[in-house]
């Protein structure tokens, strides 16, 4: 009996450092420690921090995040899974670089559900939010929430570093509740999801700022 308790105490405290290095890939303990802009709009314990470092100038690289959304540039991530199988763009549309505090930032195809820009720094900060039910409708008015509910935030920060490069440190956090069921939905799905999707949006973002042709998703799946 002590011998499983034991053992499946290990379990837990393994699973707990290995959520925790995902949530917070690339990212230097003083950019997790830091505190980012988004952070004081939903205060929450628990949070993700990831990061790159990218061969170009924050310049460069801003057109891409300025373009982002289902119905603009996509989200550089898993096409099939966040833009609706709709490949994200490879280039710079001048036409999509129109982004300003209070724009929507659509996060499914048909438009029912998207992010709200809170801050924007041009080439510096993309702070979007996004507060929905647990049935995917996002929420228009802040403080009618039902009773489940999440509220989270996507911050993209940008600064430059020597030599024209720049260090990307992207952090999501949020609340959900009922907090015991949507926080144990999160351990078990979300979080996973979320470090895939993410780790292979720096990626993407990467590559097409540096001019580096994107991977095909069946060739990076292989």
């Amino acid at each position: 009996m002590r011998r499983s308790v034991a053992m499946g105490a290990a379990g837990v405290g393994a699973l707990v450092l290995t959520r925790k290095e995902l949530r917070n890939l690339g990212a230097t303990c003083a950019e997790q420690e830091a505190t980012l802009p988004g952070d004081e709009i939903v205060p929450a314990k628990g949070r993700s921090t990831m990061a790159i470092t990218i061969d170009a100038p924050p310049s460069e690289v801003w057109p891409w995040l300025a373009q982002m959304g289902c119905d603009r540039g996509g989200f550089y991530s898993w096409d099939r899974l966040d833009n609706g199988g709709r490949p994200s763009a490879t280039a710079i549309r001048p036409e999509w670089q129109t982004l300003a505090v209070g724009d929507r930032v659509l996060s499914t195809p048909d438009g029912r559900g998207w992010f709200r820009v809170e801050r924007l720094e041009a080439e510096h900060v993309l702070v979007l939010r996004a507060s929905i039910d647990v049935v995917g409708r996002t929420l228009v008015k802040a403080g009618a929430e039902p009773r489940f509910f999440s509220d989270g935030v996507w911050a993209f920060v940008l600064d430059e570093l020597p030599e024209g490069r720049t260090r990307l440190v992207v952090r999501t956090h949020g609340v959900v509740r009922p907090r015991l069921l949507l926080g144990a939905a999160n351990v078990l799905f979300w979080d996973p999801v979320h470090f895939v999707m993410q780790r292979r949006q720096l990626q993407n973002l990467k590559r097409r700022a540096e001019g580096v042709r994107p991977e095909p998703e069946l060739a990076a799946v292989a």
